[in-house]
């Protein structure tokens, strides 16, 4: 990448030199980190089987995504422009996918409490 004053930004898989140790460790770590969140999250959903939990594991899964990506990078399998793309690109799927679930969590409790209502008038 070519910065405007004329720098050149050559990361570690662009030097031919492979990632880090500490890139390695850094990725390892979030690898296994977000692999059990979304383990709790799937979890969570196949307990309560509702359409929020789902959205929110899916949310959960890009973090992992977003991992995979990154170790792609790290290697040279993806490229730094499209790295920054996939990342971003999930970034907008994450929080889309929250806000539905939200969403679907706020009009799930309205329809209860309407269905509560109409059956108490019974």
């Amino acid at each position: 990448m070519l910065f405007p004053d004329g720098r050149v930004l050559v990361g570690p898989a662009h030097a031919g030199t492979g990632p880090s140790a500490e890139l390695v460790v850094l990725l390892g770590l979030a690898g296994v980190g977000s692999a059990l969140v979304l383990a709790l999250a799937l979890a969570a959903l196949f307990r309560r089987r509702t359409r929020s939990y789902l959205l929110v594991a899916l949310a959960l899964s890009t973090l992992l995504a977003r991992t995979g990506v990154a170790a792609l990078s790290a290697v040279g399998t993806v490229g730094a422009e499209s790295h920054h793309v996939l990342e971003h690109g999930l970034d907008v799927v994450m929080a889309g996918l929250v806000i539905a679930a939200v969403y679907d969590a706020r009009t799930a409790r309205k329809d209860a409490a309407l269905d509560d209502s109409r059956g108490e008038e019974s």
